[in-house]
């Protein structure tokens, strides 16, 4: 009987040796990944992504931040996606909504917008934390699931050229990728532009939001094919008084978009402005 045939006691040791091998090598690597890991903690230990106190893991926020946030949960309203105090039943809409509703269909949003969430967008968009778009983008699509359940594609809010340059990335479309990776939603970066560079917003009231983005935001011809007839949701960092989706929804839904809905990690709930 051959060494190396199944059945034969002498062959067992021969058929073991090369998983047996594996299985060292294996362990061996992972004992190098520990090490590893715990060197780099201790020159750079992890550190929570908004306050920067140190934390166990990397990526992750520490206690009082994690406190901090205050996740937007149902009960909400359906088209605004802001809470209510109490359940007023399934469907239910705010009185903003049903006196002024949105061009938009849907607007979800993981949290209300406070000092922790307003740290970790400022870190992201102003101080090049890439990391932070993690957390953002994975609060963002669980507060989207039902946004993304029947999507055909995201659509990140884009910036201006000119800020592109300056900024080095577009921070909508660092959050829109998570999304999309966790969701199993395709990205498409490319389905609007922005042909019109905007003051910021930060001190402008609601009709100054509006008129400053009024017309800033276009399909290109050559992407009307990517959305006519489609199912969207528009990416954000932040929703404040709603100007800039409005006016991207606009230009999505002039283009031939079926639906229109927005995603973003923080909203602004009305008298909590910023």
């Amino acid at each position: 009987m051959s060494e190396w045939t199944p059945e034969g006691t002498a062959a067992e040791p021969a058929v073991r040796r090369p998983v047996a091998l594996r299985a060292r090598l294996s362990a061996a690597g992972r004992a190098t990944l520990r090490l590893g890991r715990a060197v780099l903690d201790t020159a750079l230990p992890p550190v929570c992504l908004a306050c920067r106190r140190p934390v166990a893991d990397d990526h992750a926020l520490c206690v009082t931040c994690w406190g901090g946030l205050a996740p937007i949960e149902r009960p909400f309203c359906e088209r605004l996606g802001t809470p209510f105090s109490f359940d007023l039943g399934e469907g239910a809409l705010s009185a903003a909504a049903i006196a002024d509703p949105p061009p938009y269909d849907r607007a979800r949003a993981a949290v209300r917008y406070g000092d922790v969430a307003g740290d970790l967008v400022h870190a992201l968009k102003y101080r090049d934390r890439g990391e932070v778009a993690a957390l953002m983008g994975t609060m963002a699509a669980r507060a989207g699931r039902d946004l993304l359940s029947d999507a055909d594609a995201l659509v990140p809010v884009p910036l201006h050229p000119r800020r592109l340059w300056t900024r080095r990335f577009n921070q909508a479309a660092a959050i829109a990728d998570v999304v999309g990776r966790s969701a199993g939603v395709a990205v498409d970066p490319f389905a609007l532009e922005r042909v019109r560079p905007t003051p910021h917003q930060v001190g402008l009231d609601k009709g100054e939001r509006a008129d400053n983005v009024r017309g800033a935001f276009r399909v290109p011809a050559g992407r009307r094919p990517a959305v006519e007839g489609r199912r969207l949701v528009l990416v954000d960092d932040v929703l404040t008084s709603g100007a800039t989706v409005a006016a991207a929804t606009k230009a999505l839904k002039r283009a031939g978009a079926a639906r229109v809905d927005v995603l973003v990690f923080a909203r602004v709930v009305q008298g909590e402005g910023i």
